[in-house]
């Protein structure tokens, strides 16, 4: 599936299935190996990075993925990569937090504030401080590195002068709903 996403760069999960291949299409070989293996098998994500840099992964115990599309030394893009799998940032930078998640971290600060009784200029820092505390925690930059707390991803990249132009993270079965059912229970309301 690599080496297909590379070569035809489809667009999105659909148009993936439907490339054609000697023996019919994508969704046709994932039919073929669900009924020789056995086993339920989807693709329901893919992320294809050109870049003019280099493009840096880390597989962690095969349960967590990162890819880093980055300028500078090797060892320190490693460094970067396993720093996100450890540290699981939502963004690269505060402008890439979506306003969505931003208020909704702002109500619940608010909420905490009034039950707590705080009004005016304390109930204001108290909110803004808890949502810059939140962009701390998700965002890259933001993050205190893991191989040195005492300095920040941003100042870690200024400091050996690279830069971090995206990156994505993966871990397995991240996404999929899981049903909590008793089978046995099941059974019996049913009958």
């Amino acid at each position: 599936m690599a080496k297909i996403v590379t070569e035809k760069n489809p667009r999105d999960i659909e148009n993936l299935l439907n490339i054609s291949l000697n023996t019919g299409t994508v969704k046709d070989l994932l039919a073929t190996l669900v009924g020789k293996i056995g086993e339920n098998i989807s693709i329901r994500r893919f992320h294809r990075i050109e870049t003019n840099y280099s493009l840096i992964h880390y597989v962690h115990n095969g349960k967590m993925g990162v890819l880093l599309d980055f300028k500078g030394p090797n060892k320190i893009g490693k460094d970067l990569a396993m720093h996100i799998a450890a540290s699981k940032p939502r963004a690269l930078n505060k402008e890439e937090v979506s306003l969505e998640e931003i208020d909704y971290e702002r109500s619940l600060a608010e909420q905490k504030a009034i039950q707590a009784g705080k009004t005016g200029k304390i109930f204001e820092k108290i909110v803004e401080g808890s949502v810059q505390k939140f962009l701390q925690e998700v965002v890259l930059t933001s993050q205190p590195f893991v191989k040195n707390p005492k300095k920040t991803v941003g100042e870690i990249l200024k400091e050996y002068n690279t830069s971090v132009y995206k990156f994505i993270f993966y871990i397995v079965g991240d996404g999929i709903k899981k049903t909590d059912e008793n089978f046995l229970l099941t059974k019996f309301k049913s009958n």
